[in-house]
């Protein structure tokens, strides 16, 4: 967990937030802590204060969140040192006038008698292939995220949480260094070897080495679910009923993931990437996912905030939404942390081997798409740029 690994840098981040909400301040080490400021001017602030949105910004409020050395350490560097955290926090975060236009959600079929899901839904067994590369090259999660989504879970030392896919532990590790008792879920032989290996003789953690479809889960037992990268890999007929089922009363859902962004300081280069993908493999650039823009992400989970299902599959363009789910939980609440972040040819190309279309590419085509990653990093002379924003999507289970 990064707070174990001594210094971290600091960057600010922007909350857009509801009014009447009082200045917070983010302890550099752990979480945010409440303070209340009486006089505030912009000639008196700190790096470490936060700013009401009232006070110099209708939109915007700045804190201070703490950048993970392990970017770094598994390759991507992190290079927006201007990174903004942004919480649509209700339904009063924004009026008719903020409703922006975003792209049409394209669809998938899917095949419930198939074992696997949909077809699409299967490629996630590749993630068991590449344990190993998935857990040295994936990015791992801001800390003021999860700082946000244990916040709105209300969770304390020794609350039960349930994580469900929890790959090689990354996000596994960060709940048990916030003292809480995780039961993990995870298919993936080679996934959950790695996640106990690197989780180490903690009692804490329970690990079951299943399907949650197979997976025989106590009922009302858990404070909160938490899901990162993995709820669109599972029976969506099923996913959203036993999250739910597993939940005690008024615990929270916490789905978790990098998305891609549309941002002008790296839309070119995203572009390039993408025109190399189209040429080699014309099929699987056709059914990309959406990039949208930050205001756009917010305001489209805003309209659909009644049905988590239909927020999160909205956010992947993933065929997951189903109407139940709406019964099941609250309205949805969506924080977001965007990053612009930068790879070396080399560094993209083992990235990309740990995505679920790499494994439907033949391996001339790889090696195709790893020529071009090649010739856009010399032409451009300087690390290919990225940029992504971390979500997470809370909803607390009906009453």
């Amino acid at each position: 967990m990064a707070d174990a690994r001594g210094v971290r840098r600091r960057v600010p981040v922007a909350v857009p937030a509801r009014w009447g909400v009082k200045l917070r301040q983010l302890d550099p080490s752990v979480a945010v802590r409440g303070l209340q400021h009486r006089d505030l001017r912009p000639d008196a602030l700190e790096p470490y204060h936060a700013v009401h949105p009232t006070a110099l910004d209708p939109r915007l409020a700045l804190q201070l969140e703490s950048e993970l050395d392990e970017e770094r350490r598994r390759g991507c560097e992190v290079v927006d040192h201007d990174a903004h955290m942004v919480h649509a926090l209700d339904r009063h975060a924004f009026d008719g006038s903020d409703k922006l236009d975003v792209p049409v959600i394209r669809n998938a079929t899917y095949i419930a008698a198939m074992p696997g899901g949909t077809l699409e839904r299967s490629y996630g067994k590749v993630f068991d292939e590449v344990a190993d590369e998935y857990d040295r090259h994936r990015p791992t999660y801001p800390d003021a995220l999860l700082d946000h989504a244990c916040e709105v879970a209300a969770l304390g030392v020794g609350d039960r949480v349930l994580e469900i896919g929890c790959g090689t532990g990354q996000l596994t590790r960060n709940l048990v260094g916030r003292g809480l008792r995780v039961s993990a879920i995870e298919p993936g032989d080679r996934l959950i070897a790695l996640a106990r290996q690197n989780i180490g003789d903690i009692c804490d953690v329970e690990f079951v080495n299943a399907r949650l479809e197979d997976a025989s889960l106590p009922r009302e037992r858990f404070h909160a679910v938490f899901s990162a990268s993995a709820m669109h890999w599972i029976d969506p007929d099923l996913s959203w009923q036993k999250a739910a089922e597993a939940l005690a009363p008024g615990g929270t859902l916490a789905l978790v993931q990098y998305f891609g962004l549309n941002e002008p300081r790296s839309v070119d280069d995203q572009q390039g990437l993408l025109s190399g993908v189209a040429k080699i493999a014309p099929e699987l650039a056709a059914s990309w996912p959406s990039y949208r823009e930050l205001q756009a992400i917010l305001a489209g989970v805003h309209e659909r905030r009644g049905n988590v299902s239909e927020v999160w599959a909205w956010l992947g363009s993933y065929e997951m939404a189903r109407d139940y789910a709406a019964r099941l939980f609250d309205d949805a609440q969506i924080a977001a942390v965007p990053r612009l972040i930068e790879h070396t040819a080399d560094e993209l190309d083992a990235l990309l081997g740990t995505m679920s279309f790499w494994s439907r590419l033949s391996p001339e085509q790889r090696k195709a798409v790893e020529r071009e990653n090649r010739t856009l990093y010399e032409r451009l002379g300087r690390p290919i740029r990225s940029s992504i924003v971390a979500c997470a999507v809370t909803a607390r289970r009906a009453a």
